[in-house]
């Protein structure tokens, strides 16, 4: 019965979540890209991964670490 309930618990869990990602509009791209020194490269790097994203493929997410 225990087995039962957490089988069934597992697949819940795993049911529930979205396999879905959500890209950045045009307007937010130019917006981050407005700050930095080399705004067509950015605004052409960001449309890549954007378009990676929309097609299923694999991006590279930088992290940055928070400093206190």
């Amino acid at each position: 019965m225990k087995f039962f309930f957490n089988s069934l618990l597992y697949l819940l869990v795993l049911f529930s979540f979205e396999n879905s990602a959500y890209s950045l509009s045009d307007k937010q791209i130019k917006e981050i890209c407005e700050k930095k020194p080399r705004k067509l490269s950015c605004v052409k790097n960001l449309q890549i991964k954007k378009l990676n994203l929309i097609q299923g493929n694999r991006i590279e997410i930088p992290v940055i670490p928070f400093k206190k």
